[in-house]
């Protein structure tokens, strides 16, 4: 399992790259910094309406290269990578909440909720500031994206 690493690093990145990444008609889903064994992984998560695709990637990864290589902002040696953030993506900031209004997410909270569970899926139907609304099979459930240990977009095999 990856073991995050580098959110300083991530963040002076995402700067560098977001107009970048935006200027090509995309969107910066999120950019990660971590550690995978011995080596060190800088993922740039592209995302768009329709079908992402890996010349897409790839025509991003060769902008960024030099963007990069000119700015330094990471001492050590790293592998980039392009790419989606998948069916299964990560729910990680407020917008990435907004951008999958209406649709199926699974969520883990860091303590259960007052039923007592610890995941809940459902369609997620609302966000006001830090809370989220999902209807779930037992009603409606409103979280603080503060409780959320992990959150992700799911297919219906994966809802209940």
């Amino acid at each position: 399992m990856a073991k995050q690493a580098g959110g300083n690093t991530a963040r002076r990145v995402e700067a560098l790259v977001r107009p970048i990444v935006e200027g090509m008609g995309l969107r910066l889903w999120d950019v990660v910094f971590e550690k995978e064994g011995p080596d060190w992984y800088l993922r740039v998560l592209i995302d768009r309406d329709g079908t992402m695709d890996t010349d897409t990637c790839a025509e991003v990864s060769h902008a960024l290269d030099p963007i990069l290589d000119e700015a330094d902002p990471i001492p050590q040696s790293y592998y980039l990578e392009v790419g989606s953030p998948g069916l299964g993506r990560r729910l990680t900031r407020p917008e990435h909440y907004d951008a999958m209004m209406h649709q199926k997410i699974r969520v883990r909270l860091y303590r259960p909720d007052p039923a007592g569970r610890r995941e809940l899926a459902g369609i997620l139907t609302a966000r006001d500031g830090d809370i989220i609304t999902l209807e779930t099979d037992a009603g409606p459930a409103q979280l603080a994206l503060s409780a959320i240990s992990m959150a992700r977009l799911c297919d219906d095999e994966d809802l209940f």
